[in-house]
């Protein structure tokens, strides 16, 4: 790795933008109502409103109004900007690598735009259906070469290069698939990515230190 590089990759919903809030109110766009909070703490939006389950029809009705709209205006995450806002006054260079479709990938850019993320490059990795044994990130991770990876789905841990630094976001616990003896995958673990900046950014006093000794 290249000591000039000093990307950070970042994933999208659930590090940078709040998914969950776009999710609850795409169902009141598809359905007439917006759901209640069922459990705050619930990983997974299915779980943490009072959603019914969809049969097929109502799941492909469901689905078609995750469009180009919805991929351009997901909030973003309170403090996920000043956080980023950080990483890029200590000279980092941020890149969303994100599980978005590819045709999505301007729509996730126009988006942290919009909200005024210094981010100039998204890097679409679609979601792989099935418990896949590499990251569908894990590719895109490998060209990149970035400092550090930071994610909120331990699965999308699988399989990148050991020299980048793992970062793992927890979040809501209830449901999580962050657990198990697969937490070993993260160099770290954070509660969001304002909490992540600031121990990376402590960090880096640290090694500075060390190099000059």
């Amino acid at each position: 790795m290249k000591k000039s590089n000093r990307i950070i990759a970042l994933d999208g919903d659930g590090v940078l933008l709040d998914y969950h809030a776009a999710y609850r109110a795409n169902w009141a766009k598809a359905f007439g109502s917006l759901p209640a909070i069922r459990d705050p703490q619930a990983y997974w939006p299915m779980d943490r409103y009072e959603v019914k389950r969809l049969d097929v029809a109502e799941r492909a009705h469901f689905r078609q109004f995750f469009d180009e709209e919805f991929w351009s205006t997901v909030p973003a995450i309170p403090g996920a900007l000043a956080a980023c806002e950080t990483l890029v006054a200590a000279g980092y260079e941020l890149v969303c690598v994100s599980a978005v479709e590819t045709r999505f990938e301007a729509a996730r850019l126009r988006n942290l735009q919009d909200h005024g993320f210094a981010i100039d490059r998204v890097i679409a990795a679609p979601h792989v259906s099935g418990e896949a044994i590499t990251s569908p990130k894990a590719a895109a991770l490998q060209q990149l070469q970035p400092l550090a990876f930071v994610d909120d789905y331990l699965p999308y841990l699988r399989g990148i290069p050991a020299q980048i630094h793992a970062a793992l976001i927890l979040r809501e616990p209830v449901g999580s698939p962050n657990v198990g003896a697969e937490l070993a995958r993260a160099n770290s673990q954070h509660a969001d990515l304002a909490d992540f900046s600031r121990w990376w950014l402590k960090k880096d006093v640290l090694r500075e230190l060390d190099s000059c000794l």
